[in-house]
């Protein structure tokens, strides 16, 4: 957590590193390996989860709470279906949903950063206010709220989610560009009488992209999270769909007679998130210049 804050005064120290550099210094740390290898194992299994699974979702194939057998490698679940295509197939939303989720959320946050950032004017506070109104309400209760209304459809889902990240983007977005519109490069571009979309667009944006590949990574975790709780609370996705989150809704209440319908989508949640969290925690550390003389933690 102290590399990830440390992101934040970067930009008033030096011009960060972008594009391949980002990567090639992120690379160097053991948590984005890790994080690399967990994250693209959860992804393979949601994309060819589906032309590997043994049988359809929706195909019975033993008792309720049936137990691991040769049939069914992690017994059946509370409707009689194989647990393993299950999870095979109820990857694929959950990745996906959470991978739009942050790509709305951070184009709107880092648009409304930039611009309040460096507009200097009304404009800032305006914005800036924009977000403040947003999280003041809860996240999840807001979510649930408006699901309740308009039906748990995936678009709107993932709007709210996304929105939801939003204002935390933003910010961190306005505070980075105050940092970097300041320093010399900036002002070169300034003197030259740049368009000023051309100086968001060309000189701050690229040299942000560190501390937000940091928070991209954060806020996927949060979003996979977020989305196994609406799945779980019933506003998610809905039977007889297949879904790592309902999974856990639909079984918990036979734990202890069929765990595996609990315990595999619940292992596979996990992981997703702590894949994203290692990635960002990597970005962080090279950000930061943490191990730059290759002193690993």
């Amino acid at each position: 957590m102290t590399a990830v804050a440390d992101t934040a005064a970067g930009p008033s120290r030096r011009r960060a590193p972008t594009g391949l550099r980002s990567l090639a210094d992120a690379w160097k740390h053991l948590q984005t390996k890790v994080g690399v290898i967990i994250t693209l194992l959860i992804v393979l299994v949601a994309v060819a989860g589906p032309y590997l699974a043994p049988y359809a979702h929706t195909e019975f194939v033993d008792l309720p709470f049936g137990k691991p057998s040769g049939d069914a490698w992690f017994g059946t679940d509370n409707l009689g279906r194989d647990v393993l295509t299950r999870v095979l197939y109820g990857g694929r939303t959950v990745v996906v949903m959470s991978f739009l989720s942050v790509v709305v959320g951070m184009v709107l946050g880092i648009a409304f950063g930039l611009v309040a950032g460096y507009s200097r004017t009304w404009l800032d506070d305006v914005l800036m206010g924009t977000t403040d109104i947003v999280l003041a309400f809860p996240h999840l209760l807001l979510t649930l709220l408006f699901v309740a209304m308009a039906g748990p459809h995936k678009w709107l889902i993932v709007l709210l989610v996304a929105v939801g990240h939003a204002p935390r983007i933003a910010r961190l977005t306005r505070g980075l560009t105050l940092d970097a519109s300041r320093l010399e490069y900036v002002e070169a571009a300034e003197a030259m009488a740049l368009p000023r979309w051309r100086i968001l667009a060309s000189e701050i944006l690229p040299n942000l992209s560190t501390p937000l590949m940091v928070e991209f990574g954060v806020r996927l975790a949060i979003s996979v999270g977020m989305l196994a709780a609406l799945s779980f609370l019933g506003a998610g996705l809905q039977p007889p769909e297949a879904d790592w989150g309902l999974m856990i809704n639909e079984n918990r209440s036979a734990l202890n007679v069929q765990p595996w319908a609990v315990v595999i989508p619940m292992a596979t949640i996990s992981l997703f998130a702590l894949g994203a969290y290692l990635i960002s925690e990597g970005f962080a550390r090279a950000f930061a210049g943490v191990d730059r003389q290759g002193i690993r933690t």
